[in-house]
Order: structure tokens, then C-alpha cells, then sequence
């Protein structure tokens, strides 16, 4: 009797699972990003520049040379709307580090969804979570700083 208990348990489950049950429970995507001296690697198409920082004003001077050339060549992170988990590592920055997402411009920064943190030391990968809805957004990191890389959510 008790296998055919379990059956009707686990039918009960599967039935008191609604779409939006089920929707609720789907997985976030997760976008995986390094950082390191001045940069997101992967943003800038796995392209390490070699910078080597040793405080964030090093990478504002770097940024205020090379960031514009960068940013043209920089891939555009497209994404679905939706929970994604940015899952972001310090790999060789010597200081604290964070990660920021946000409406690009003042209109979008007002109406969309934005995350940010900090407590990223030497070493340490940390999620940032977000409710992406669609709209254009940058991500930066304000404390290595980077440049503001592009993200389209649609």
C-alpha cells in the first residue's frame, strides 16, 4: 500500500503545481564575469589588457586613456527578461571590489531594476541578484572602476 500512497502524494504535488507555481520555481540564468584590472574579461571579448592597478585611481587614469577604444570594441550582453544572477570573481585585483546594474541614462536609471554590492576581495565570487525587466542597461564595477559595459534585456 505505501507505493501506492506515495503515488497519489505525488500526484497531489504535480496537480497543486499551477503555471505559476512552476513559473515561480524556473531557475534564474546565471552570467558568469571576472574581473580584473580595470576590466570585465569577458566583456571585453576575453581580451586581458595586462592592467595592474593598484587603487581605483589608477584604473580612472587608465580608463580616461583607453575606455572610449574599449567600449567600441566591448560585447553587448544580451539577455532575456526575468531573475538572473550576475556571478561575479576578483581575480587578481589587489583591493575590494563590487559590481553595479543599472539603467543606462537618467529615464531607464529611474525606471528599471538596478543591483549592486560590494565585498569582492582577491579571490572572492560573489551572485548579485536581479528581476531583469526589458529596457537597456550599463554594468559597471564603481570601486576597480571599469567602464560601463552595455546590456540589452528583450
Amino acid at each position: 500500500m505505501k507505493p501506492h500512497t506515495h503515488s497519489i502524494t505525488a500526484a497531489l504535488l504535480v496537480i497543486g503545481l499551477g503555471a505559476g507555481m512552476a513559473h515561480a520555481a524556473a531557475e534564474p540564468t546565471v552570467v558568469s564575469l571576472r574581473q580584473i584590472g580595470c576590466q570585465f574579461l569577458e566583456s571585453e571579448n576575453g581580451v586581458d589588457h595586462g592592467y595592474t592597478p593598484k587603487s581605483a585611481d589608477d584604473c580612472r587614469e587608465i580608463n580616461a586613456k583607453t575606455g572610449d577604444q574599449r567600449l567600441a570594441k566591448a560585447k553587448v550582453l544580451r539577455l532575456k527578461p526575468g531573475r538572473t544572477i550576475f556571478r561575479v570573481s576578483n581575480e587578481n585585483v589587489p583591493y575590494e571590489l563590487g559590481f553595479w546594474v543599472r539603467g543606462d541614462g537618467l529615464a531607464n536609471r529611474a525606471l528599471l531594476p538596478s543591483a549592486s554590492g560590494g565585498g569582492l576581495v582577491t579571490g572572492k565570487t560573489q551572485d548579485y541578484e536581479i528581476d531583469l525587466k526589458p529596457g537597456e542597461y550599463v554594468y559597471s564595477c564603481p570601486l576597480n572602476p571599469t567602464p560601463d559595459y552595455k546590456l540589452v534585456v528583450q
